[in-house]
């Protein structure tokens, strides 16, 4: 009986010893996350060649979206439009790039960045050279659709970025991709003032097509996105990307071993709309709208400012007369105010603005915020285009042009840090596509208002522009969380 007694006692005891002794293997059982891994690793080569060929993927969009406003002028007098008809040709690119980027983010979501960025610049460029040969109007119109749905997926250019710099360089590294977008943005200014002229503007669309082609070669030194990987279960993928960056940037790993959840629920439209992302993604939707809006209105609104002659004392050189038979332009249907140089000047000076607050608001990201400094941003866009309908001269206009340019920009800075770091990694790319989906609304009706309302009612369009702007100010002012200095989240941003 004594022996029954003893014999449990002598296994519980050998079973506490079993359970003390393998305390040195706890320490090798150390484990880390992507975080941890991308903030050890820290800032690098790896980033720079990271922010050169992702970032080089604004000078392209740059390029296409652009394009329509340095060659309406020409295929107005060309086809004979009447401004519903050249302010439809942005507005059916923009529906293409609404439709084809919540399909291009629900794709991302699911099979990758990489795999859709690539998709979607070998698209763009396929249809960008097929413009040029264009033989009527309404085939230029599809064609150019067909470009903006391939446009809507260089968005995962700035996601990749995003998912790869540590937490602290986001709000002075993204901000500083403006850069890429104004270079794009004055290559194909500049390019219009030499080749429409003298070689015409099919010639001027071939050589637009050639940035996005050199990119896609590039292509190949940048990786998938560590945080995609890793949330797919390709553990091993992750890790080596994470090494070869680690090693690309002279720098070390964490210890222990990769470790995060696989996540199998990815690239949902619901969890855009389930309660806790309900509030932040409708308010997110207006703002991307609104900004949209104003920035496409900016631009297309300073060609007719200088095509049309809207402003006092902006009279523009470029008038030429066209005769049809014995009566002159102003009995044609075809109204031909091609831009002398004067206003390629004028768009270049306008367009260098965007760039000119990128100091002050990489300040007021990092130190005010993203909610605060967007807020102030837009409420000054509202007040600028309050201040274009003063009777100015051309100084004046160009430098209210110049004003509101950079304060456009400053919105999409603002706005595109903000969504790429507030939805998780499983919906990252699918937040990121409906609201670019959602913005190109705004960018559709902004011909509408800019080249055709403004020719009837110059006030009445920019009452509209601003009032959107005041509206989207308050919808910043009010968003519900801050993500300044914040860990991107994997599966669940709000604590």
């Amino acid at each position: 009986m004594a022996t029954r007694q003893t014999e449990p006692v002598t296994i519980i005891s050998l079973r506490k010893l079993s359970l003390g002794t393998p305390e040195p293997q706890l320490k090798e059982s150390k484990t880390f996350t992507v975080e941890d891994a991308v903030e050890t690793i820290g800032f690098g080569r790896f980033h720079i060649a990271l922010f050169l060929i992702m970032g080089s993927t604004g000078v392209v969009e740059a390029m296409e979206i652009m394009l329509i406003a340095v060659v309406s002028p020409v295929i107005r007098c060309e086809w004979r439009l009447k401004n519903w008809q050249v302010a439809l040709v942005t507005t059916m690119v923009f529906f293409g790039y609404m439709v084809f980027s919540i399909l291009f983010g629900l794709l991302a979501d699911r099979y990758g960045r990489w795999k859709i960025l690539l998709i979607s610049f070998l698209w763009g460029a396929y249809f960008s050279l097929l413009t040029s040969f264009a033989s009527s109007y309404i085939w230029f119109v599809f064609l150019r659709t067909m470009v903006g749905c391939g446009v809507s997926g260089h968005a995962q250019g700035l996601i990749i970025k995003t998912e790869f710099l540590p937490t602290k360089y986001r709000g002075y590294m993204l901000p500083l991709s403006q850069v890429f977008w104004l270079a794009g943005s004055l290559l194909i200014i500049g390019l219009a003032s030499v080749v429409i002229p003298t070689f015409g503007w099919r010639w001027l669309i071939r050589i637009a097509s050639v940035p996005g082609i050199i990119l896609i070669m590039a292509f190949k030194f940048i990786p998938e996105s560590a945080r995609f990987n890793v949330s797919t279960g390709n553990t091993q993928a992750a890790l080596s990307t994470l090494e070869h960056i680690a090693k690309m940037n002279r720098s070390v790993m964490p210890e222990g071993k990769l470790v995060e959840p696989v996540l199998d629920k990815r690239g949902r439209f619901a969890d855009l709309l389930d309660a806790k992302y309900l509030r932040t993604t409708l308010q997110i939707w207006v703002i991307w709208l609104g900004i949209s809006f104003a920035y496409y209105g900016v631009i297309l609104a300073s060609a007719e400012l200088l095509e049309q002659d809207l402003v006092c004392g902006s009279k523009s050189q470029s008038e030429v007369v066209v005769t049809v038979g014995d009566s002159e332009e102003s009995l044609s249907p075809c109204h031909c105010h091609l831009f002398a140089p004067s206003d390629y000047q004028t768009m270049i000076l306008s367009t260098v603005g965007e760039i000119a607050l990128n100091p002050l608001n990489i300040l007021g990201i990092n130190f005010l915020g993203r909610r605060l400094s967007l807020s102030i941003t837009l409420g000054c866009t509202a007040l600028f285009f309050l201040l274009l309908n003063i009777c100015t001269s051309s100084a004046g206009l160009t430098g209210f042009l110049f004003m509101l340019r950079a304060l456009v920009a400053a919105n999409f800075n603002t706005i595109y840090i903000y969504t790429a770091e507030v939805y998780p990694t499983t919906m990252r790319a699918l937040g990121m596509g409906t609201s670019g989906s959602l913005c190109r609304i705004g960018a559709m009706v902004a011909p509408f208002i800019a080249q055709v309302l403004m020719s009837a009612s110059f006030l009445g369009a920019v009452c509209l522009f601003s009032f959107v702007c005041a509206v989207c100010a308050i919808s910043a002012f009010t968003l519900p969380i801050e993500t300044k200095g914040r860990a991107l989240q994997i599966s669940r941003p709000f604590k």
